[in-house]
């Protein structure tokens, strides 16, 4: 099979970084086989996302659990093969145990580092970490990431607004709409969502009542061990008669540490308004504006950064269950 044929190599990583004595230092890592300096990186595994993927290569890469943050610009190359090889970073900051948002990704097992693969790992200034990047093309993310750095804009949480999974549709559901559950497609949509929030140490979760919404975020309370928050305010029928009490749910959580929002899809405008509210015009002209605005099992991830006018979102990326 020629390169122009076989399918692109999918990739995930990021660069790992952390302030000292007001320095922004970053993380590379030694991989004998290329004798390169880059960033931690991976390939996808089958049915795996690329933030789950990002997280766990730098996990296993660098020996430490990790938090994403916001995304930075991939790259696209040929491999020696002549094949695609396509790369999405995200920022990334090493999990404290000691916080509770950020338990579950500090949980996680680590692969022990195999020598063979990595047999160095570096802190470095930035200005040094440029110098000792092996690859000119490698300095495009940590390009962006020292800009949002000086920006202010770097050290973000998220608040991720999710759509249920998939669930029966209401022509051969016959009992009450509150009770429509979600099919086994649904039920797998949610499961792949959990490394997802983990990977973004999502600390808080609210959700409908209804139970297609309710199904959705169970795997990830199972696994994180967090008390959810049910509200009836974000179910179909009470948005319908009051959408500013959403409107106040989502100015709640902009506050708020890492959060998730699970909710239909008939309440995401006026949730997709409220971001767009505070954010600049390039992030909210890209957040999704067409009905259905999210498929069922979909996420939109929207990194926020306190302000002195309050919270801002300065960058928002869609998560889509590897399923479709």
């Amino acid at each position: 099979m020629t390169g122009s044929h076989a399918p692109v190599i999918e990739t995930a990583g990021g660069i790992v970084w952390r302030e000292r004595g007001g320095e922004l230092q970053v993380q590379l890592v030694h991989r004998p086989r290329y004798d390169d300096w880059s960033w931690p990186k991976g390939k996808l595994d089958e049915g795996e996302s690329h933030q789950a993927a990002a997280a766990r290569e730098i996990a296993e890469e660098t020996g430490k659990p990790v938090i994403l943050g916001r995304p930075l610009p991939g790259l696209q190359y040929l491999t020696p093969e002549g094949r695609v090889k396509r790369v999405r970073y995200w920022a990334a900051r090493k999990a404290r145990r000691s916080v509770d948002g950020y338990a579950l990704a500090a949980r996680a097992p680590v692969a022990d580092q195999d020598e063979a693969e990595i047999n160095g790992v570096e802190w470095l200034d930035t200005e040094k970490a440029a110098k000792r990047l092996t690859r000119e093309t490698d300095r495009a993310p940590l390009d962006a990431l020292v800009a949002a750095h000086e920006a202010g804009e770097l050290a973000t949480r998220v608040l991720v607004i999710a759509r249920h999974g998939r669930a029966l549709p209401r022509t051969v559901w016959h009992g009450g709409e509150r009770d429509r559950p979600l099919t086994p497609v649904g039920h797998a949509q949610a499961a792949a969502l959990v490394p997802v929030l983990a990977g973004y140490g999502v600390e808080t979760v609210i959700s409908s009542r209804w139970e297609r919404c309710a199904a959705t975020i169970e795997p990830y309370i199972r696994a994180s061990g967090q008390r959810p928050a049910f509200s009836e305010s974000l179910s179909e029928a009470q948005h319908e008669r009051s959408p500013s009490r959403v409107a106040a749910a989502v100015l709640t959580l902009l506050d708020d540490g890492a959060a998730l929002l699970c909710t239909h899809r008939p309440v995401l405008p006026t949730v997709l308004d409220v971001l767009g509210q505070h954010a600049p015009r390039s992030v909210a002209d890209s957040l999704p504006s067409d009905d259905p605005y999210l498929e069922p099992g979909e996420a939109l991830v929207a990194h926020v950064v306190d302000t002195p006018d309050g919270p801002r979102v300065v960058a928002a990326e869609k998560v889509g269950p590897p399923l479709y």
